[in-house]
């Protein structure tokens, strides 16, 4: 690759090749849509679902199953352990209309990997393999998979796996840079990732560490990586997808404005608000707030007031108390600090830019 272009996964178009990692508490219905609003993105991945949860008919797993057209092409990823529950899940997913299958082999957490999905499956590849072909034999919708690179250092496996889901059926492996006991700590590394792709021949996506547009489109380049998946980064900067289309396409990326953010704030809310709970929905503005104003001067006060706030009301009079200060009046807004993409979402990089002013 590239790093400029489309992909097929199975018969549906991915253009472009970037997508949106599944997070859990984060990629729901709302933070999807935003996202697609904002542009630049190929393909969304919803937070994972529970097959037990989905096969038994529990609300909450059928709650977070549901999604809009405006979200296609869109991949919803499932995690279990039994091979039939994977298979039914699967089922009731391609009933629902979505476009992809994934199946999670790469969770980290602990409740997960107890339970023998997630990333405990690459410790036993003879149960993945097993679930993979299920599920192929179940749907005709496209099935990928997202792994690690391995349980520990000790036991880099992903090229073994990823040659285990192609000859499976499989039509992509998404590959997250680290094993599960780094969990999220460490650097990812994409030689592994690499290495994976001069293995197989279905697409390979390359996931870790994907902060800022430049480097998305450095691991497309130098790894021959498919497609960049990009999780955390894209809480911190959401407009991280269109940024690294339009540097792909050889355009300046566009560099959110102050106001931008306010507003994307409110619009956040606007999605929020039909999803959920007023109580849950506040937690929701408080996290993004949070990312959204590291970085920023006034930053760690404006997240103090916001996460004293009690109701939706409280939370919208400090936000915009704060943005009203900082974009003074009259004043072009490219001479506040604007978002240059962050080496991690915890702390985001800021550069002053110089205004340009009418000749």
């Amino acid at each position: 690759m590239t790093g400029v272009g489309e992909i097929y996964i199975g018969d549906v178009r991915i253009s472009p090749n970037l997508v949106l990692a599944p997070m859990a508490g984060v990629t729901d219905s709302s933070f999807r849509r935003l996202i697609k609003e904002l542009g630049g993105v190929g393909l969304i991945v919803t937070e994972f679902i529970s097959v037990e949860g989905l096969t038994r008919g529990n609300l909450r797993a059928h709650r977070m199953m549901r999604f809009l057209p405006e979200e296609r092409p869109l991949s919803i990823q499932i995690f279990g352990y039994d091979e039939e529950r994977m298979a039914a899940a699967a089922e009731i997913i391609e009933e629902a209309g979505a476009d992809i299958v994934d199946i999670n082999c790469g969770c980290p957490a602990k409740k997960v990997v107890k339970g023998g999905g997630g990333s405990s499956l690459l410790r036993d590849l003879p149960q993945l393999e097993k679930i993979l072909r299920r599920v192929r034999r179940a749907v005709s919708i496209p099935v990928t998979m997202k792994i690690r690179t391995g349980w520990d250092d000790s036991s880099i496996n992903a090229v073994d796996v990823a040659r285990i889901i192609e000859d499976c059926g499989g039509q992509m492996v998404a590959i997250h840079g680290r094993t599960r006991v780094q969990g999220y700590s460490g650097r990812a590394d994409w030689d592994v990732i690499a290495a994976v792709k001069r293995a197989v021949s279905i697409p390979v996506t390359g996931c870790g560490d994907v902060v800022a547009p430049e480097s998305a489109i450095g691991r497309l380049r130098e790894t021959g990586v498919d497609a960049v998946m990009i999780g955390r980064g894209a809480i911190a900067n959401p407009w991280i997808f269109r940024q690294t289309s339009e540097l792909m396409r050889g355009v300046a990326p566009y560099q959110p404005p102050l106001g931008e953010k306010q507003r994307v704030l409110h619009r956040y809310y606007e999605l929020l608000r039909d999803e959920m709970p007023e109580r849950a929905l506040a937690g929701k503005l408080k996290q993004m707030c949070g990312y959204f104003t590291h970085g920023l001067a006034g930053g760690a006060r404006l997240r103090e007031r916001v996460f004293h706030s009690e109701t939706i009301s409280e939370i919208f009079d400090r936000i915009d108390e704060y943005f009203t200060t900082m974009i003074k009046p009259g004043a072009i807004e490219d001479e506040m600090f604007v978002d240059r993409g962050p080496r991690d979402p915890k702390c985001v990089e800021f550069t002053r830019v110089a205004p340009t002013r009418p000749a």
